[in-house]
């Protein structure tokens, strides 16, 4: 049988050209570099313009080297040093580049120096621009947050409450030594005073009450044990204050900070599908959707998402200059302060209560007797019934300030007899007669809240609510974003609008393709 002969493709290296072929030949023409060339090219960065100084050698286009920033995010490439690279070797960056060829210096400087004040208006020009196209409405929002690992080591915490033990030990220190003193001087006629300041624990007068006691104690019989006792203090006391008082002040109110990214707070991260995890810096990133696109994102520096509701709305409508009709949002968000936020905006709030869930799937909750929601209240009289038909009758008001400063009015009601109760156990464990809080103005919220959920549309944006966590784990999972690259709020600020860009970009463009 005759054997059938081989061909090979022509192959041939270093052929002359006539004419040589341009990047532009090489791009496909639905390639989604070219979605980020054409938006790009159509916003408006003259204040980023501006922003450079005259004089000197020539600069590299601001917006040559926005474009690729954010092709590099989408294309999941992060490091400046992996970007310079891509724009020797990869034409989708030589083209969006024009063949220039910026260090990595060069591009780390403009992603955290120059877009510092101006990414945030871009990102909402190409938002603006984006709703004009249909693919997205500003006026119906989805919030979630998420937690995102910061580029911080995960061993170098400060804990608020670690700095407030160390000042009381170093205060009740101080007055054992200043005790010493007294003991010292109890046989004799004069007894030295006590040094000024003596009560304030700040590094000047700690140092000061260290000297006047080593003063007194001056030509004095010393215990050893003290002596030793106050040369460390002499030379640590005031040293630790000093860097408390730094760390005070970069905590800013948080309960942790870490040394290598001190904008970042401790918080316990979701590391796999058992939710299992550990506490690590980061920050807590909110992000406001609608169909599976980022319409505004903010950064949080608190664990809980109750207390950055406001703040991201606030920012949303200062950024678009119009009031979202409607927000939708799951419990982690449900409380009073963020209701009357947004009904005070005029924002219908489908975000879930507390204990919303739990009232439609278990039937012992929504059947349990004892529970405050299902004791009888009686408007006429502003009484409770317990069970057992007892009479709970008010006995004053409590109020609670919340993280924000939101002043929460609750009244007390108290039933007069639990001891000889039947159902004491199962009702009321704690001693004494049993006392429930009641806000008016919660209650109102919630009736409210419920009636929109349990609608029609209520139940329709519940099942939608999920998208917002699909964008999150796109930008996770898919692209590979899981801990930032920068340090301080600042600089993790833009890493977060580059990647929300990316992100937006790179929905459109799959959008475009069908």
């Amino acid at each position: 049988m005759k054997e059938k002969k081989v061909v090979f493709k022509r192959y041939v290296q270093n052929q002359p050209m006539l004419l040589p072929p341009s990047y532009e030949e090489l791009v496909a023409e639905n390639h989604p570099v070219r979605v980020v060339n054409e938006v790009i090219e159509r916003i408006d960065i003259g204040a980023l313009e501006r922003s450079y100084k005259g004089g000197g050698t020539s600069s590299y286009h601001p917006r040559m080297l926005l474009k690729v920033l954010v092709y590099a995010y989408l294309r999941n490439i992060y490091s400046s040093r992996k970007i310079e690279q891509a724009c020797t070797e990869n034409v989708h960056f030589m083209w969006l580049a024009g063949g220039a060829k910026p260090d990595h210096n060069t591009i780390n400087d403009f992603r955290s120096k120059r877009l510092r004040e101006h990414l945030k208006k871009i990102f909402n020009q190409v938002v603006v621009l984006l709703a004009e196209q249909g693919v997205l409405s500003l006026r119906e929002l989805t919030l979630d947050g998420t937690k995102i690992e910061a580029n911080a080591n995960r061993y170098t915490f400060v804990w608020g409450k670690a700095i407030k033990v160390s000042r009381e030990r170093i205060a009740r220190q101080l007055s054992e030594l200043w005790a010493y003193v007294e003991k010292v001087y109890q046989d004799e006629e004069q007894q030295p005073n006590e040094p000024a300041g003596f009560k304030e624990i700040n590094p000047q007068a700690v140092s000061e009450a260290i000297s006047a006691i080593n003063e007194a104690l001056k030509d004095k019989e010393i215990d050893p044990k003290v002596k030793q006792k106050l040369n460390y203090a002499r030379k640590n006391w005031p040293v630790k204050l000093k860097e408390y008082e730094e760390r005070e002040k970069q905590l800013k109110g948080r309960n942790s900070l870490s040394k290598t990214d001190p904008d970042a707070s401790f918080m316990r991260m979701k590391d796999d599908h058992m939710r299992n995890g550990q506490l690590k810096p980061g920050y807590n990133v909110q992000a406001s959707t609608d169909k599976h696109y980022i319409l505004n994102y903010t950064l949080g520096q608190t664990t809980a998402d109750t207390t950055l509701l406001k703040d991201h709305i606030e920012d949303t409508i200062e950024s678009y200059g119009m009031v979202p009709e409607s927000l939708t949002a799951d419990a982690g968000y449900g409380s009073e302060e963020n209701y009357d936020f947004l009904e005070e905006k005029g924002i219908t709030a489908y975000v879930k209560y507390g204990y919303f869930d739990k009232e439609q799937r278990d039937r012992k909750y929504r059947e349990n007797p004892f529970i405050t929601d299902n004791l009888h209240y009686n408007s006429e009289t502003d009484t409770y019934t317990c069970p057992t038909g007892q009479t709970m009758t008010y006995i004053g008001e409590r109020k609670r300030k919340t993280a924000n400063g939101f002043i929460q009015t609750y009244r007390l009601y108290q039933a007069k007899n639990c001891d000889a109760c039947p159902m004491r156990g199962p009702c009321h464990k704690a001693s004494g007669n049993r006392i429930i809080q009641r806000s008016e103005n919660l209650n109102r919220h919630r009736k409210k809240i419920k009636q929109l959920l349990m609608s029609e549309e209520g139940i329709e944006r519940r099942k939608q609510r999920w998208k917002v966590e699909a964008v999150f784990g796109n930008i996770k999972q898919n692209k590979g974003f899981k801990r930032f690259f920068l340090r301080g709020i600042e600089k993790v600020n833009i890493e977060l609008g580059l990647i929300a860009l990316a992100h937006n970009l790179q929905r459109f463009s799959q959008t475009a393709a069908t």
